[in-house]
């Protein structure tokens, strides 16, 4: 990877100041979800009020060393904000990234989810999903099962980015039925209901499909060898690149 000259810390004009972000909450990142913990911890500086209309971030290299992740990763989520409507890059002498002076509206909902309402969501998933993989991991499973996993991973891979819920919903499904716990598939599927409820709040971030696409695969290579302890590694680690986001959002 072509490495790329450190930015210059951000020159602020006539009505713009840099913001100190309090360390606090620039604070180290899980490093499975780096993207989408560098995501949440930016969008948590800007709803918290830390970064007001037309203010500028900290340079890139000191946002890496503040969050312990590469600068391509803090790259790629202020990209990534700045297509979503957060944040603004400019260049020249008063060039770095801003935050935009009108936030986007997220998609109005008839109900505003409190903090408590997402913690149960994820929660619930955690015990769900992760014991799922664990379990589906644990089987002798048969030559259709084998091949619906396959074949849903491959689906929700190539879905468009409108049919993306839908067909990583089914992918999640398969799993819970390779578990082999026929109790179990409706209680995932009433528990991907209310997260997708959620998740259609905030915008999909390219970025963070193509990692959950890394991870689908992770978790599917990891049932299909058997590896139990990897497999529910895997959706653990999965299920947290969703809470970041979530929490990032909405909270």
């Amino acid at each position: 990877m072509t490495a790329e000259p450190d930015p210059q810390p951000a020159a602020t004009g006539p009505d713009s100041q840099p913001a100190a972000a309090p360390g606090a909450l620039l604070r180290p990142v899980r490093l499975g979800n780096a993207f989408e913990d560098t995501v949440g911890r930016l969008l948590e500086t800007i709803r918290l009020g830390v970064l007001g209309p037309g203010e500028s971030l900290p340079p890139e290299r000191e946002l890496a060393a503040r969050l312990g992740v590469s600068r391509d990763t803090v790259r790629e989520a202020i990209k990534s904000l700045a297509d979503a409507g957060y944040l603004v890059s400019k260049r020249g002498r008063y060039g770095g990234t801003f935050l935009a002076a009108e936030l986007p509206a997220l998609p109005t909902s008839s109900h505003r989810p409190t903090r408590e309402e997402i913690d149960d969501a994820l929660r619930l998933r955690e015990i769900l999903e992760v014991g799922a993989a664990r379990m589906a991991a644990g089987r002798t499973l048969s030559a259709a099962e084998r091949d619906g996993l396959w074949s849903r991973l491959a689906d929700v891979r190539a879905a468009e980015p409108d049919d993306y819920r839908r067909l990583d919903s089914r992918l999640h499904l398969a799993i819970a039925e390779a578990a082999g716990s026929p109790s179990l598939v409706p209680l995932v599927a009433e528990n991907r209901m209310r997260l997708n409820a959620l998740l259609d709040q905030i915008p999909l971030l390219p970025r963070n499909i193509a990692h959950s696409d890394e991870q689908h695969e992770e978790i599917v290579m990891a049932i299909l060898a058997g590896d139990s302890e990897r497999a529910a590694a895997a959706m653990l680690a999965h299920v947290g690149g969703s809470s970041a986001l979530l929490h990032g959002f909405l909270d």
